[in-house]
């Protein structure tokens, strides 16, 4: 498809000079008129939007009245995070399956309901007649998000009730959506590989008795062969993205979305599309890539001073993509600590031990211990700087061996357990649309007849 606008002839450059120009807001009229932009306050705290009671992000406590930092706790329908991952690791259980009930129905489940729920995602988890073959290979992405958005709306056209917004239908969508998501995006990824790259096809079909981890890692790998460590540690990853408050981007798209009244495919696929987003979904990626950048940059990578320096150039925007960031550090609520992060760095080690890359092990927590200090020296900032989720994600994923194109569909994969457990919020507590207002900020000014102009 020739995209007409993207030659460099002068009228076009004229045309793009043209759009930027009408379509630029002077930043200071957001101070006079107090807008909070992109709905955070001049602190960057979100503005508050809605109320729910799926899950809550605590990065600091109120002491003497004061606001004060805290180590970050997630908290899944009033419990800590951390307490369920010990929970199920302790007893050597797959934990997402548990949690995805605990977002959906409000409870964690007993043996007897975990079995029955664990059923239901089995019974779901196949894909309708010749929907691989018709859907998923007639037209190959190189995109895999793109592949799963569009696989979420054609199922639209192979439900009979599919715009229904009853709670038991919605409730059905949803468990047949979070059942079939690792196979679309790994489907769709072996479509890729055959007919993009030229790679022999593999489609494996889900085994009923694995859990949703141990399903990915088989249908992904030609061989079918994974080890216990990597499959519970994916289920870590699973869990710890399925669903992080109700004000990310995606999952409040999920609600405004949904407060239309509309189809559970339109809505979900909304969320597809904003997780794709790099600012959103894609920064694990990131990571990896500008690791990659600094392997290949430092002749020592235990050598602290040049580790400092590399990190500095970062900032600067004198190294990698020179976009001024240390990918991985910072988050827009935690400050001192993400607990998604902090998860990972127990587990992370074993893994790299197994792996046999204790040395990029050790670059990471080199990384992480020195770039709060060099953003501090380097930056004025407001809040403290720590690792983040997609820090050690990314570092995960590439160990267990997963193509990068999957990173964002193995983080939809988990969401779209938050995702439904929002969508039905908003169905049992829904009102008026969401409607936020925008002030126009263009002079009024006269019509002008086509002759005269």
């Amino acid at each position: 498809m020739v995209n007409v606008y993207s030659e460099t002839r002068p009228e076009v450059l004229e045309l793009i000079e043209k759009v930027k120009k009408n379509s630029y807001i002077d930043p200071s009229l957001y101070s006079k008129y107090n807008v909070n932009r992109g709905l955070r306050d001049l602190n960057g705290n979100g503005v508050l939007t809605g109320l729910t009671e799926i899950s809550e992000i605590q990065s600091h406590k109120m002491i003497d009245g004061k606001k004060v930092q805290c180590d970050g706790e997630l908290y899944y329908r009033g419990i800590n995070v951390q307490d369920i991952i010990q929970g199920f690791i302790k007893d050597k259980r797959f934990g997402f399956e548990e949690v995805a009930h605990l977002l959906i129905f409000g409870d964690l489940p007993g043996k007897k309901d975990l079995e029955t729920f664990t059923k239901v995602l089995s019974h779901y988890r196949n894909l309708p007649t010749n929907f691989v073959r018709d859907i998923i290979m007639q037209a190959p992405s190189r995109d895999m998000m793109n592949t799963l958005a569009r696989s979420v709306l054609t199922l639209f056209s192979y439900d009979d009730y599919a715009s229904d917004t009853s709670l038991p239908n919605v409730l059905r969508q949803c468990l047949e959506l979070i059942a079939l998501f690792p196979l679309m995006a790994v489907y769709g990824y072996q479509a890729y590989c055959h007919y993009e790259l030229g790679q022999s096809l593999y489609i494996h079909s889900p085994q009923p008795h694995l859990s949703t981890a141990e399903n990915i890692l088989h249908i992904l790998r030609p061989d079918s062969q994974y080890t216990e460590l990597e499959a519970r540690l994916l289920d870590i990853a699973l869990v710890l993205h399925a669903e992080h408050g109700g004000g990310n981007n995606s999952t409040f798209t999920c609600h405004v979305v949904t407060s239309s009244g509309t189809d559970t495919y339109s809505a979900i696929a909304a969320a597809l599309g904003s997780l794709r987003g790099p600012k959103h979904g894609g920064a694990n990626i990131k990571v990896v890539e500008m690791f990659e950048d600094m392997k290949a940059s430092l002749d020592d990578w235990d050598d602290e001073d040049a580790l400092r320096e590399y990190l500095k150039k970062l900032l600067n925007k004198e190294a990698f993509d020179h976009a001024g960031l240390i990918y991985g550090m910072g988050h827009a609520i935690y400050s001192k600590s993400d607990p998604r992060a902090e998860v990972f760095k127990k587990f992370v080690g074993n893994l790299a031990e197994e792996k046999g890359r204790m040395d990029e092990f050790r670059l990471y927590s080199n990384v992480e211990r020195l770039a709060p200090q060099v953003i501090a020296e380097e930056r004025k900032i407001y809040k403290g700087v720590s690792a983040n989720v997609d820090f050690y994600s990314g570092f995960v994923y590439h160990m267990l061996g997963l193509p990068t194109q999957l990173y964002t569909p193995i983080f939809a994969i988990a969401r779209i357990a938050g995702w439904s457990a929002h969508r039905l919020e908003e169905l049992i507590n829904q009102g008026k649309i969401i409607r936020p207002a925008y002030m126009n900020v263009h002079e009024r000014r006269p019509y002008v007849p086509l002759e005269e102009r």
